[in-house]
């Protein structure tokens, strides 16, 4: 039971390289977001000609500086679903880890564990009901995340038609919140696997 705990605690290892690449990636996207945002409440400004004063004699400004802004715009929306693209990896890595974790119960080892064997511990150290259920915990987590910011991110087109400052600021709130991943429970699965760590 020892050794397939060890093999649970690498695992768990392998979720915490994957949990730093997520905050990475999350910086990224709320920073993506802000300036997706910033461009999409200029629009309006844009498209106003009292705003270019003197510059109204140049000949398609209005034009010019409305496609350069929709381009951007285009530029960093693309960004933005590559950078989707890179936590659904994150996620499907997370699934991948949590379906491994399930086969070292089904026969990854030569000793399988009964049923009362899954509760039990050995002092301080977690059950391996523990370190399953963590691992499968952490994949939810982060996958009803990634979920949550697909959703916000393709409602970002729509708001572009009637911005509304307090629109973006309410979306954007979402994605730093990140509301589907507590902190506090996610350390403590890490607290539960690495108790011997610890002590």
């Amino acid at each position: 039971m020892e050794a397939i705990i060890k093999k649970y605690q690498q695992k768990f290892n392998k979720v915490k390289e994957y949990t730093q690449t997520w905050e990475e990636l999350q910086s990224l996207l709320v920073s993506q977001f802000t300036n997706a945002s910033s461009i999409i409440l200029r629009l309006q400004l844009i498209q106003d000609s009292k705003k270019y004063g003197s510059l109204k004699s140049v000949d398609g400004i209005e034009d010019a500086v409305l496609a350069k802004q929709m381009s951007s715009l285009q530029n960093i929306l693309l960004s933005m679903n590559k950078t989707l693209d890179e936590f659904r990896a994150v996620v499907i890595s997370l699934e991948k880890i949590a379906r491994d974790g399930r086969q070292l119960l089904k026969g990854g080892g030569s000793v399988h564990p009964k049923i009362g064997q899954l509760q039990q511990r050995i002092g301080i150290k977690p059950s391996l009901s523990d370190c399953l259920e963590g691992l499968v915990q952490l994949h939810d987590m982060h996958q009803s995340e990634y979920l949550l910011k697909s959703s916000v991110v393709s409602a970002l087109p729509t708001v572009t038609l009637g911005p509304s400052e307090s629109d973006l600021e309410a979306l954007k709130q979402l994605l730093v919140d990140q509301p589907n991943i507590p902190k506090d429970e996610v350390q403590s699965i890490y607290d539960i696997i690495f108790a011997e760590d610890i002590c």
